[in-house]
């Protein structure tokens, strides 16, 4: 399945449920307490992060949608705490405030990245809160194309029911990240996103892929659902619907360090993907990479837009390799991003010779990415004459892009680059010859913003001109 990066900066995602802040202290363990057979731990580090729901629309808001958050908090320190970390990160808070309630708190004890304890500050919120929530969320669903729904049991959500007929209603799409063994409470919702452990504790064990398919369809016409997205795991995920083939998506391959907060990534990828306008089985594929980049890092941290893109081009081979102009653009844009220097260089390279091997290796060698753009057919005829190229547009690329020095390569119909160079802007334009720099062609372009040019010179005695008369010579 080919993806695409969606336009996450059109969604607009309304994140309802258990908020909760996740605090973390650090510190190093070399004794036994002399009171009680435990470690001593001398803290030296502490932080805090938004956890549940919050996490949720963190991980919204760091993939470039719009999030509002709706939730329960105390009046208290961990509750500023909370609302202000997320404000900071771009989240529009709009919670319930209650006097006589905690903020919902995990205090985790680390030492050397091994968590030791946990300890747990909560208090079961009552369902009047749940009720003022509610009205709350009826406020904000006309400016929401999707509305996700995080429960972790904690009694945000006690009155879920009325919430998912309210954005029904609402012509809103409807995600549950779901909990507890009655999941009849989601009834109405668009989509249910189960681990394979909550899954088979309302189903039963699941031996095959058959049976777990089977039982899927089963729940999705029991509960009027649309669709079902099971996460299994090491086993990746499984996209259950009534009326079409499952999907089965096999997990990234990478080292899993902290699964902490996996769950919240998929459902805020997938939730920003579908306001976004992209399809539901291409939404969980981007869904699954953004998962695959959550567990390989410790704690709960949420996936970045740029980190995300990187990895949907990598994934579809798009971070090398020949590429449309447009495609061409999103890989220069991602480059920037993580503070690559971009080296553009131009020709038409019909016959690549060691000229032009020692020419793009001593190019790459000025940046960390290396553009090549190539005149297609029609341009190389105009500018060589008749009988050129030797050899097509396609062949050419190819042949390029087949360089370890070369990192994109590019076709343009003009006679010169310089439309491409306005666009792409490299940070070095490069060329090849007895030039000077003011000779070369888009120089004042790049010039003009701060870049360099610089002219590199090719091997001696290596020349396709004169690889083409010495072969016509001798089939005279």
């Amino acid at each position: 399945m080919k993806l695409e990066f969606p336009k996450f900066d059109s969604a607009k995602l309304l994140i309802v449920g258990d908020v909760m802040l996740d605090r973390y202290w650090h510190g190093g363990t070399t004794r036994i307490s002399p009171e009680a057979p435990v470690p001593v731990v001398n803290v030296h580090g502490a932080e805090d992060s938004p956890g549940g729901a919050a996490n949720v629309a963190l991980n919204v808001s760091a993939l470039g949608a719009a999030a509002t958050l709706v939730g329960l908090v105390g009046m208290d320190e961990a509750g500023v705490e909370l609302e202000t970390r997320l404000n900071a990160a771009g989240v529009l808070c709009d919670f319930e405030k209650a006097a006589n309630k905690p903020t919902i708190t995990k205090l985790r004890i680390v030492s050397r990245h091994q968590q030791l304890i946990r300890l747990d500050f909560e208090q079961a919120f009552d369902e009047a809160h749940a009720n003022a929530l509610n009205s709350k969320v009826a406020e904000l669903l006309d400016n929401a194309d999707v509305m996700v729904l995080s429960d972790y049991a904690k009694g945000a959500l006690a009155c879920v029911e009325e919430l998912i007929a309210r954005a029904r209603e609402a012509g809103v799409k409807i995600l549950v990240d779901p909990k507890g063994t009655d999941f009849s409470r989601y009834r109405g919702a668009t989509l249910l996103t189960p681990n394979i452990g909550e899954f088979e504790q309302i189903v039963g064990t699941c031996p095959s892929e058959e049976i777990l398919v089977e039982k899927g369809r089963q729940m999705v016409r029991e509960l009027e659902l649309e669709a079902l997205l099971i996460t299994r795991g090491e086993h990746g995920m499984s996209l259950i619907r009534e009326d079409e083939p499952e999907l089965h998506i096999p997990a990234r391959t990478r080292d899993v360090f902290d699964v902490t907060g996996a769950g919240d990534t998929v459902i805020s990828a997938l939730g920003a993907s579908l306001a976004a306008g992209m399809e539901l089985p291409e939404a969980v594929g981007i869904s699954n990479i953004a998962a695959g980049l959550a567990v390989s890092r410790v704690g709960t941290v949420a996936v970045s837009g740029p980190e995300l893109r990187r990895e949907v081009l990598r994934d579809g081979g798009s971070d090398r390799g020949v590429m449309s102009p447009e495609q061409l653009l999103l890989a220069v844009t991602d480059a920037r991003e993580h503070d690559e220097k971009i080296v553009f260089t131009n020709g038409c390279f019909d016959i690549i010779h060691a000229g032009h091997v020692g020419y793009l290796n001593e190019a790459r060698e000025q940046g960390d990415r290396l553009i090549v753009a190539i005149n297609d057919d029609d341009s190389v005829r105009r500018l060589k004459g008749e009988g050129r190229p030797i050899n097509p547009v396609e062949r050419r690329m190819a042949v390029l892009s087949g360089l370890e020095s070369v990192d994109w390569v590019v076709s343009f119909a003009e006679d010169t680059p310089e439309a491409l160079i306005e666009v792409l802007r490299p940070d070095v334009l490069i060329k090849g010859g007895d030039y000077g720099v003011e000779e070369v062609v888009g120089a004042d372009i790049v010039q003009e913003y701060g870049g360099e040019v610089k002219v590199l010179s090719f091997l001696d005695n290596c020349s396709t001109s004169a690889i083409v008369e010495k072969i016509q010579e001798d089939n005279s």
